[in-house]
């Protein structure tokens, strides 16, 4: 049985724990980094999109290596028409952030390499091997869900090459024209080349799991539809991501705790939109700018930050209620309508989430397309006491 020591121990090789050793080895080159995985390559299966408003110039440039495509703006398609948006929105492959960050970490990258029991200063692997830390991060994905209420966005996607040209010029990010099916369903496309795109059918729904059959044969129609014959598919990637209605921050980030949590494991995610990287960005940062990297720091900054971050998240959880707690799952599309058809520029801050006072009003404002009783009952319940009644609080 081995041991190795280092000054930062990493478990997970996913987004947020990518991003915390592209930016150490950058800022703190001397800095000792252990990055252990499970499987066999860094960042599982998934791509990362985000709006360039979301994040300042100093932040894209040094995630800049990890993009592979980039679009001037992109559209939004519902039943009263379809609305194109300026403003840059990028992407970022598993397989770019693989390929970069490994080369980087070289032999600090453990791949194939499950873990088995964490502590505040070791991490155990399953063949027995320790090493020691100052600091351990543990960035495994989502966390059990304990203190929080959550409704969830499912998808299926699917990378395929065309046999001609699709025509597209920009992303379509919700293309809510198509059969509502349960809950809120969108079609969200990024064209990666002329005949190459990513589709993918995704739902606001309040359970995590789905009938994948059901999520294939949508993608199938959909790329009928519109007379697009598939080549070749090349890849395929599927999740379920927390949309956040209500919680206890007190139990997300308790007093004392050992191992210092990021990603979704630390709940670090815009609420309703379900987007990471920028708060991947924002974590990444705050930790390179610590004085020192031990547990009892870490832990401390991370658990401010997340209460911070969970106050100025409490508008967004109050969207999540009103759709997933007031009218008909099928029409939740009404409501994601209106709000596209708002200013550019406040839809741009609500991704960025820099909302105004007045931006808060002018979402609320006008005729609700909910009930509004529904609504008001909805806003009510804000902690995890008022769902003990249940979660449903349509009547």
């Amino acid at each position: 049985m081995g041991e190795g020591v280092a000054d930062v121990v990493l478990i997970g090789a996913g987004l947020a724990n990518g991003l915390i050793a592209l930016h150490l080895r950058a800022s703190r080159p001397g800095l000792r980094i252990a990055m252990f995985e499970a499987a066999d390559r860094m960042g599982g299966n998934h791509t990362w999109s985000f709006h360039r408003s979301d994040l300042t110039p100093a932040q894209l440039a040094w995630i800049e290596p990890l993009i592979v495509a980039r679009w001037p703006g992109y559209d939004t398609r519902f039943p009263n028409g379809t609305r194109t948006f300026t403003g840059e929105y990028l992407s970022i492959t598993s397989d770019r952030f693989h390929d970069v960050i490994s080369a980087m970490l070289g032999p600090d990258l453990h791949l194939n390499s499950p873990v088995h029991e964490v502590t505040a200063d070791e991490v155990v692997l399953q063949d027995g091997t320790r090493h020691r830390a100052a600091l351990v991060i543990d960035g495994r994905g989502p966390q059990s869900g304990e203190g929080l209420v959550l409704g969830f966005q499912n998808f299926l996607g699917k990378e395929v090459q065309l046999t001609a040209p699709h025509g597209l010029l920009r992303p379509i990010i919700m293309d809510a024209t198509v059969e509502q099916q349960d809950g809120y369903r969108f079609v969200y496309v990024l064209p990666f080349s002329d005949d190459r795109l990513l589709i993918e059918d995704t739902h606001y729904v309040d359970r995590a799991a789905m009938g994948m059959q059901t999520l294939h044969d949508n993608i199938d129609h959909y790329l009928q539809a519109h007379g697009w014959q598939v080549h070749k598919v090349w890849r395929q990637e599927q999740g379920s991501l927390p949309i956040v209605l209500a919680g206890d921050p007190e139990l997300l980030w308790p007093e004392g705790e050992r191992v210092a949590r990021v990603g979704l494991q630390g709940s670090r995610f815009h609420h309703t939109t379900g987007y990471s990287l920028p708060d991947a960005v924002r974590v990444a940062e705050l930790l390179g700018r610590l004085d020192v990297l031990d547990r009892a720091g870490v832990c401390a900054a991370l658990a401010a930050d997340g209460r911070r971050d969970w106050r100025a998240q409490g508008f967004y959880r109050l969207l999540n209620r009103m759709l997933f707690l007031a009218g008909r799952p099928d029409q939740r599309w009404r409501a994601m309508q209106r709000f596209y058809g708002l200013s550019p520029s406040l839809i741009q801050r609500f991704y960025a989430r820099r909302l105004t006072g007045f931006d808060r009003l002018r979402i609320l404002s006008g005729k609700p397309p909910v009930p509004v009783m529904q609504a008001a009952r909805a806003a009510l319940k804000t902690t995890l006491e008022d769902f003990k009644g249940g979660y449903d609080d349509r009547q």
